[in-house]
């Protein structure tokens, strides 16, 4: 076992949410630690097992509570300095549309030492738990990651919706169930038939997971129907099929739709 340092902080990946997925490195710290600033995602068995007094919400979710990224930066800047072993928890891997790499500039800057332990990220965890393969030889030879919910401030997407709607790769996409209305017609536009398949895979890891599978041409009507919300991945291609074929024989799958 590693020792936790004082005055050190751990950017911990707590992956998709069950806690018999953390890592080894992840749980020695959530035992350990003087204070475990949180995001909304790790998942309520994993954030219900950190005692209260050592925990500290800091998390963002879609449509609801705000906390700004400076306060975060600043609070483990602060704890740290005031010799506190800090562990800053977040849903999936830090490094993946988590802001870990902003932390992580924050606390040299202000020359903070601190840790990365990486995480299971949801863009690969939620469809592996759903039966959905992101490769495979006779569907796809490459995939995407990119998220639905850019900067607000920002003149234009960064993200080639154009050049994503003229490949067959998998398309994984997170934080996007708010603007499918938006991208999903680009997709559209630029090529990709109304007839490949798509899944919403919701709080995928917990207790309630739960998998709808359509397709791009249906996606906007099934997710109003369905009352889909975040947190949620969606997966996009020919892959996605292949979940109607083993689902009946994998555990763990989340409830077929």
């Amino acid at each position: 076992m590693m020792p936790i340092e004082a005055g050190v902080v751990y950017l911990v990946g707590a992956g998709p949410g069950d806690p018999g997925l953390l890592t080894v490195r992840a749980t020695e710290l959530l035992e350990a630690a003087d204070v475990v600033l949180h995001d909304k995602l790790p998942g309520e068995e994993i954030l219900a097992a950190i005692p209260p007094e050592t925990r500290e919400d800091v998390g963002k979710r879609a449509g609801g509570e705000w906390t700004p990224q400076e306060y975060t930066n600043q609070r483990m800047i602060e704890l740290a300095r005031a010799g506190k072993a800090v562990v800053r928890l977040k849903g999936g891997d830090p490094f993946v549309f988590g802001r870990g790499g902003e932390e992580m500039e924050a606390l040299a800057a202000a020359q903070v030492p601190f840790e990365i332990v990486p995480g299971v990220s949801s863009a690969v965890a939620a469809p592996a738990l759903a039966g959905i393969p992101l490769t495979h030889r006779e569907h796809a030879s490459a995939m995407t990651i990119v998220t639905g919910h850019e900067d607000p401030t920002k003149a234009s997407t960064a993200v080639a919706w154009d050049r994503l709607g003229q490949t067959d790769e998998t398309l994984v996409i997170l934080m996007g169930v708010g603007r499918l209305d938006a991208y999903a017609p680009l997709l559209r536009e630029a090529g990709r038939p109304a007839s490949t398949p798509l899944a919403f895979i919701e709080r995928a890891g917990w207790p309630q997971m739960r998998v709808v599978t359509t397709t791009l041409g249906e996606a906007v009507a099934v997710r109003d129907a369905e009352s889909i919300s975040p947190p949620a991945v969606i997966i996009i291609g020919t892959v996605v099929a292949i979940r109607a074929a083993v689902a009946r024989w994998a555990r763990g799958v989340g409830q077929p739709q």
